[in-house]
């Protein structure tokens, strides 16, 4: 196809069954849903070697999948037109943020315009790059489909300082989730070394044989639910996916997650406002600030779209007495 760009993936097991439109959006991160149903319904994607226009066509394990890109529209927005994240704090070394789901970190290659990184300069003006040139303030970051606390420095050496405390762990930062299936423990520590998966390009796995590095996460059931949880999460390691990775295996894969889908998912109604990404919100974040050593504490409330899966688990998905 000239004048395009090709992507060949191969459909991984915990994909099998899923609708085309969402299989595409765990495998491309990259790219936006509503674009990926764009592409779909162009007719530039082949599954088994067959042009699909349908975005529900669903996949199956070990399928072979073809994407055509036309480039002058690979470059898309990092976040959806009108979105903004919410000033939590400011001063002259840094800024916390609620950043809304939905919106991307920093510039990349396939990504310019409503990033945090590009919204946060074009507010507050030049931002130090201590994590390179495309990623200007940032100094840790959420995946684009999670909400929540995002601190960005605004001077070298406060990016040096944060930088340094995230990589020694002495950020404490908790989040909180909705998962499906049953929490069998009040709370408990998931140690489960990772790893990035060989078979599916974004993903990490449990890592076995020695190999992967060490992941820690600490967790607290809130709210029980008949097949699903409100959970509080505290994460020791900061690996990529890593709460994600950590929930899927112990049968608590998170809602909305196309990427982490689980063994065990939890059927609920068409009217269920299940969220179009991961139950996943960033809720508060502790460090000391960099300038005068300070303790510093950052809250972002749980948004809408997490408390109306929460409120509706609450009154149709309550668990029996005992």
């Amino acid at each position: 196809m000239p004048g395009s760009r090709t992507r060949e993936y191969v459909i991984p097991q915990e994909l099998d069954g899923l609708r085309l439109d969402r299989a595409l959006a765990a495998l491309v991160e990259d790219w936006s849903r509503e674009r990926l149903r764009r592409v779909i319904e162009a007719g530039q994607v082949e599954l088994g070697g067959v042009v699909v226009t349908r975005p529900s066509e669903l996949v199956a394990a070990g399928a072979a999948l073809r994407v055509h890109l036309e480039l002058e529209d690979e470059v898309r927005p990092g976040a959806r037109a009108g979105l903004d994240f919410r000033v939590l704090y400011e001063d002259e070394a840094l800024v916390a943020i609620d950043k809304p789901a939905g919106m991307v970190a920093h510039p990349s290659t396939t990504v310019r315009g409503g990033t945090v990184s590009e919204l946060a300069r074009a507010r507050y003006g030049e931002l130090p790059s201590a994590q390179g040139a495309d990623r200007p303030g940032i100094v840790h970051r959420l995946d684009s489909e999670t909400s929540g606390v995002m601190v960005l420095a605004r001077t070298p050496a406060a990016a040096e300082h944060l930088i340094e405390q995230f990589r020694e762990r002495r950020v404490r930062k908790i989040y909180h989730a909705i998962a499906q299936g049953e929490a069998r423990f009040d709370s408990d520590w998931i140690e489960l070394p990772l790893a990035r998966s060989a078979e599916h390009e974004g993903r990490v796995q449990i890592a076995t044989g020695g190999q992967g590095k060490p992941a820690s996460t600490f967790y607290r059931t809130l709210e029980r639910f008949d097949g699903a949880a409100f959970l509080e999460l505290e994460p020791k390691t900061g690996r990529t996916h890593q709460l994600r990775a950590h929930l899927e295996a112990i049968d608590l894969p998170l809602f909305g997650d196309p990427l982490y889908r689980g063994r065990r998912r939890t059927a609920l109604p068409r009217e269920a406002p299940v969220p179009a990404r991961q139950a996943l919100h960033a809720s508060r974040l502790e460090l000391v600030h960099p300038d005068s050593g300070q303790p510093l504490c950052f809250e972002a409330p749980l948004p809408a779209d997490l408390n109306a899966l929460l409120d509706w688990l609450r009154r149709h998905r309550a668990p029996a007495a005992r």
